[in-house]
C-alpha cells in the first residue's frame, strides 16, 4: 500500500514538474531577455530598495515603464512591482 502511494506521489510530482517546464518553454527568448533586462533596470531604479517603483523612480530609471505606469498600476497604488512589469512583458 505504501508503495502505491509513493508511486502515485512521484507521478503527481513529475506532472507538476512537467507543467512547470512547459510554462517555461512558452516564454520566448526575447521575453526572457526583456525580463532579465527589466530585473537589472528595476534594481537600479528602485533607489530605496523597497521592491516598489514609484512614478518618479520609473521616470528616472525606466522611462518606458513610466510611460505605461497607469496601465501597469491598475489598482492606483502609486507604485509598480517587478512582478507586474514581468507580467506586462509576458503579455506582449
Amino acid at each position: 500500500m505504501n508503495t502505491r502511494l509513493t508511486i502515485a506521489s512521484l507521478v503527481a510530482l513529475m506532472g507538476i514538474s512537467l507543467s512547470a517546464v512547459c510554462v517555461a518553454q512558452t516564454m520566448t527568448a526575447t521575453q526572457a531577455s526583456e525580463i532579465k533586462q527589466a530585473e537589472e533596470r528595476f534594481a537600479a531604479a528602485d533607489k530605496n530598495a523597497d521592491g516598489k517603483l514609484t512614478l518618479e523612480e520609473a521616470k528616472a530609471g525606466m522611462p518606458r515603464i513610466a510611460s505605461s505606469f497607469s496601465k501597469i498600476d491598475v489598482d492606483n497604488k502609486g507604485y509598480v512591482t517587478l512582478d507586474q512589469i514581468k507580467a506586462m512583458i509576458l503579455k506582449m
